[in-house]
């Protein structure tokens, strides 16, 4: 004891006893205060190691303070603020998924009206255990078990201090970025640099991040959006007589499947349809099929995908808009404009953790009223998970879902993201046992059919039970393929399933196989298959036009694809464009290659003069295109410009917590005008309608009778 007494009655040896506190808060805080959905041993060791790169770095500042006694203040001071931070992000972290940031802090006093409300009901009993230590530490000093080091203390060891915890956060970062690469410059998630470098690293960072959006912020002038409003009136294509309004009233259902390739659309493997059903609505004559539709992402994939989708604004050129700016702009988006305009309800069902890609944060600024995540699942058994790490399987995804859409006052504008066909493509054969896959010699190929024979199932069951609901009669239904399953080494091994070779495999070839499946069915739409050339940025006006919500006087980049007026020039993230019969490189400002969509041949552009010309305006477009979209993003451009009509998105007005208890209270308070599908079925749930046949589902699931199942949540 009296030699413990000792290491603390020395400098060093108070810093310590303070940075293993911090050190115990934050482990603690980690583990049972956040969610971090840790997924391997590597992930365990830098949650429990990287508390004491920043804590030991911070604390060694105080070290170099000549006076004993205000070198012992310091130190309590960074010990106070730095639990108080810790706590505040659990609070935080309870109310709204996600992880305090700059500017959550600054903006405190934006919020300040009921927020000391919000903060007692998300404290518990159990947090005592995040101060117990300040009790700890008075009684030493009560009793001097711990006294003031009055010894000077030597610069060198402070400095020696210092380095360790630089060398700390070094080895830290290093082995982060060799388990999780591109880490800072590819944010998937903030969870994942709290999971590896500390939730005050994370707070650096967003910090960081936050200054060189403020540089550019700072720098736009309102005058700027004057040119994003001229381009878009100048390509504004008016909607189609024919379609305009067709859908208006219904509900819109958006389902996002993920990483489908068209390639898929009647495919079979040993005679074997890949996916049947979707096969069917592709050929439905109440749908409108698309086969020369294209996924448009860059670096943020499926999050780029669903910033077109929502926003008609490209992703940006590299890393995620959702994660890097969608906690700060202003939108336009999808569920403000139905609800203003045509009184819609809106909501988001994923099977994934709601702070993936920022999106707890990002669908608040796009005015979605619900966010189911993974937390309103029940994934107690290890099965219901899909084993590629993304969340939950797609059949329990819709399956249980059905539970809180039937509770959404109509008309409702929900998206459904699946995630069990992502990339990984890992299976277990008992969801899957009726199909046979392919023999292609890459594993990746074969397992890539398992997944969406899986996802065309669950899709199928879905539409079984809007069926037997009596839903879609009175609901569109919008399917889309978000982006590339598979990479050009896959697609090359796949050649002869698709009527190629190998060795005549090219980059053109790759380039052909970025088409997505784009599809929209309602009862009386008066479908078939359109060749009309398009991509993810022309989904928004399209769906708005057949909802009958004029896209004029909003800032949308895209244009409707049942329009006479549409624009068939797709322009990829990377400035490379196709066109009904070209396909253009740009090679990254070399020299432009011009391949024939007929051919598949490349062009001699130098004894082609008109063609040049041609190509010489598309390139003009697509670069006009993607930097007015960089411009409107990265200055967010649309807090200048307000259209007509239109209430600007305050993200305080919606929490993703409790949200069970707020559509009750809805339902209650309109009584006999409630218009849910749960009100419209007397009272009673819909759910024993949903018949599915996943495994996980089959052995202890009984229908739910009663809304009061879900009060639970």
């Amino acid at each position: 004891m009296k030699k413990i007494q000792s290491i603390l009655n020395t400098r060093l040896g108070f810093l310590t006893l303070l940075a293993l506190c911090l050190w115990f808060k934050s482990v603690l805080a980690y583990f049972m205060g956040f969610s971090l959905a840790i997924n391997n041993l590597w992930q365990y060791f830098f949650i429990i190691v990287n508390p004491f790169a920043t804590t030991v770095l911070l604390l060694s500042l105080a070290l170099y303070l000549n006076k004993p006694k205000l070198s012992y203040i310091v130190m309590g001071i960074i010990h106070i603020v730095d639990t108080i931070f810790i706590y505040a992000n659990i609070l935080y972290y309870r109310e709204n998924g996600d992880f305090l940031s700059v500017s959550t802090i600054t903006g405190v006093s934006k919020v300040a009206k009921g927020l000391g409300k919000s903060t007692a009901s998300a404290m518990q009993l159990s947090d005592i255990f995040y101060f117990i230590d300040f009790i700890i530490i008075i009684i030493l000093f009560a009793t001097h078990f711990i006294k003031i080091d009055k010894r000077p203390f030597r610069k060198v060891t402070a400095l020696a201090t210092t380095c360790l915890g630089l060398a700390l956060f070094s080895a830290d970062l290093a082995g982060s970025e060799a388990n999780r690469p591109q880490l800072l410059g590819k944010t998937f998630d903030h969870s994942y640099i709290v999971k590896y470098l500390g939730i005050n690293s994370f707070l650096a960072y967003d910090s960081v991040r936050s200054i060189q959006n403020d540089q550019v912020r700072s720098s736009a002038t309102e005058t700027e959006v004057d040119t994003a409003l001229d381009y878009t009136k100048e390509h504004y294509a008016a909607p189609n007589a024919q379609y305009f309004g067709k859908a208006n009233g219904k509900n819109i259902i958006v389902i996002h499947l993920e990483s489908f390739e068209q390639f898929l659309i009647g495919m079979k493997i040993n005679g074997q349809e890949v996916t049947p059903f979707l096969n069917s609505l592709y050929n439905d004559q109440n749908t409108l099929s698309y086969d020369n539709f294209f996924n448009q992402v860059g670096g943020g994939r499926t999050s780029d995908a669903e910033t077109m989708l929502e926003s008609d604004l490209f992703g940006l050129p590299e890393g995620s808009f959702f994660q890097k700016l969608g906690g700060d702009n202003t939108f336009q988006s999808a569920p403000a404009i139905l609800q203003q305009q045509k009184n819609y309800t809106s909501a988001v069902f994923h099977g994934n953790i709601g702070s993936f890609w920022g999106r707890n944060v990002t669908y608040k600024n796009m005015g979605y009223n619900y966010f189911f995540d993974e937390t309103y699942y029940d994934t107690k058994d290890p099965d219901t998970l899909s084993l590629n790490g993304y969340g939950v399987k797609d059949k329990l995804l819709f399956a249980e879902g059905a539970k809180y859409l039937e509770q959404m006052q109509q008309p409702f504008y929900t998206k459904f993201l699946t995630i069990t066909n992502h990339v990984g493509y890992q299976f277990s054969d008992e969801d899957n046992a009726d199909f046979q896959t392919a023999d292609n010699p890459n594993p990746t190929v074969n397992s890539y059919f398992k997944t969406a024979h899986y996802l065309d199932k669950s899709v199928e069951e879905f539409f079984n039970y809007l069926k037997a609901s009596g839903l879609d009669k009175n609901t569109m239904v919008v399917l889309y393929g978000d982006h590339y399953g598979l990479n050009d080494t896959q697609h090359k091994s796949l050649s002869t399933m698709v009527g190629k070779t190998p060795d005549t495999w090219t980059k053109f070839n790759d380039t052909q196989m970025q088409r997505v499946p784009f599809m929209i069915h309602m009862d009386g739409l008066k479908g078939g298959i359109k060749h009309t050339y398009g991509g993810e940025i022309d989904i928004l006006p399209t769906i708005l036009h057949l909802a009958g919500v004029n896209t004029k006087q909003y800032v949308q980049l895209g244009t409707d694809l049942l329009s006479k007026k549409h624009s068939q020039i797709v322009a990829f993230r990377n400035k490379d464009f196709i066109t009904p019969q070209y396909t253009v490189y740009r090679n990254g400002g070399a020299s432009t290659q011009v391949y024939s969509n007929a051919t598949g041949e490349k062009i001699d552009m130098r004894n082609n003069p008109e063609l040049l010309t041609k190509v010489d305006r598309w390139e003009y477009e697509v670069d006009l295109q993607l930097k007015t979209s960089d411009n409107i993003n990265n200055k967010n451009l649309l807090r200048f410009y307000t259209p007509t009509g239109f209430n600007p998105v305050n993200p305080a007005n919606y929490s993703y917590q409790n949200q069970v208890q707020q559509m009750e209270k809805i339902r209650n308070d309109l009584g006999d005008k409630s218009t849910s599908l749960y009100s419209k079925n007397g009272n009673k749930s819909t759910t024993d309608l949903y018949n599915t046949d996943a495994v996980q589902l089959q052995d202890d699931r009984t229908p739910i009778d009663s809304w009061s199942y879900l009060n639970k949540k």
